[in-house]
């Protein structure tokens, strides 16, 4: 199941941006789901993850100003950014398993969506 992920763009530091992370098809429902982000040169990060009943975890380095929540009835997971720093710069990832025709799909993925913040 193919993911795609979107919201992300230019802003300056200490801005906010919401990205958001949803199937291109039709599916049941989204179990569990979490946020990524790479930087050109390094490794992919973990960035948070909700589960099906929606408790949260996050990557230290963004507690307190990112939260990660979820639209049920649009199947759609959210990243909501705030106090962005130019650090935060990153192709931001969204992963999620989801139940589609009631078979269960691990681990789909989105193409990423850029973020840049500005100093």
């Amino acid at each position: 199941v193919q993911l795609q992920a979107s919201g992300g763009g230019l802003v300056q530091a200490g801005g906010s941006l919401r990205l958001s992370c949803a199937a291109s098809e039709i599916i049941d429902r989204v179990i569990e789901a979490d946020w990524y982000r790479q930087v050109p040169g390094k490794e992919r990060e973990w960035v948070a993850q909700i589960s099906s009943d929606g408790r949260t975890n996050y990557a230290d380095f963004v507690k307190g100003r990112f939260t990660i929540f979820r639209d049920n009835a649009r199947n759609t997971v959210y990243l909501q950014m705030n106090v962005l720093s130019p650090e935060d710069t990153a192709l931001y990832y969204c992963r999620a398993d989801v139940t589609k025709d009631q078979y269960i799909y691990h681990d789909n993925w989105g193409q990423g969506t850029e973020v840049t913040v500005s100093s």
